[in-house]
């Protein structure tokens, strides 16, 4: 398992890279500054604590996201390296959450559960701006969520989710998948 210092970083470059197009000193130092990031490094000093058993250091860095970054992240929710927050205000993610690595999320998404049922996601994923992804669903590699989108069903990899609720759409450029059949 990386150290936290080593997921930190692939975090703030991953952000640097996206806001910047680049990872050098500068723009690393420029993501340092930008919103977001310190709701980035909440979560993953929240999602250490809670894996350590130090219950109450990881109430208080949940607290201190939902407060100071108007960001709220539940304790158990797990992420792997590159969870970049391009924009932190308002996002809700339920503590049963899993993903993969590199996850960009824009502001005003939602990630929740329904009957005790939560979304998983794979990697390399991007969910736009006011978002919402209810359920147990499962957000397959490379999938794009539109901004607005409701999702209440499976996104298969490589595919891109538009619409309330959400329709599914093959990525430009994405070989199609046999078994999807989209409505006309």
């Amino acid at each position: 398992m990386a150290s936290l210092l080593t997921i930190l970083k692939d975090d703030i470059r991953r952000k640097a890279r996206w806001c910047y197009q680049s990872d050098g000193p500068r723009s690393i130092v420029k993501a340092l500054c930008t919103d977001g990031t310190a709701a980035m490094v909440l979560y993953r000093l929240m999602q250490w604590s809670h894996r350590r058993g130090l219950w109450p250091l990881a109430m208080v860095f949940n607290k201190l996201n939902a407060v100071v970054c108007n960001c709220i992240i539940g304790r158990g929710a797990d992420f792997g390296p590159g969870f970049v927050l391009i924009h932190s205000t308002g996002v809700v993610i339920n503590g049963a959450v899993t993903g993969g690595s590199g996850i960009y999320l824009e502001h005003q998404v939602t990630i929740g559960a329904e009957r005790l049922q939560s979304p998983t996601l794979g990697s390399n994923i991007f969910i736009g701006a006011g978002a919402k992804i209810i359920g147990s669903v499962h957000i397959g590699d490379e999938a794009r969520i539109g901004a607005n989108a409701v999702v209440l069903n499976d996104v298969p990899p490589n595919h891109t989710a538009v619409g309330i609720p959400a329709r599914v759409a093959p990525r430009r450029g994405a070989a199609p998948t046999d078994s999807l059949r989209i409505a006309a």
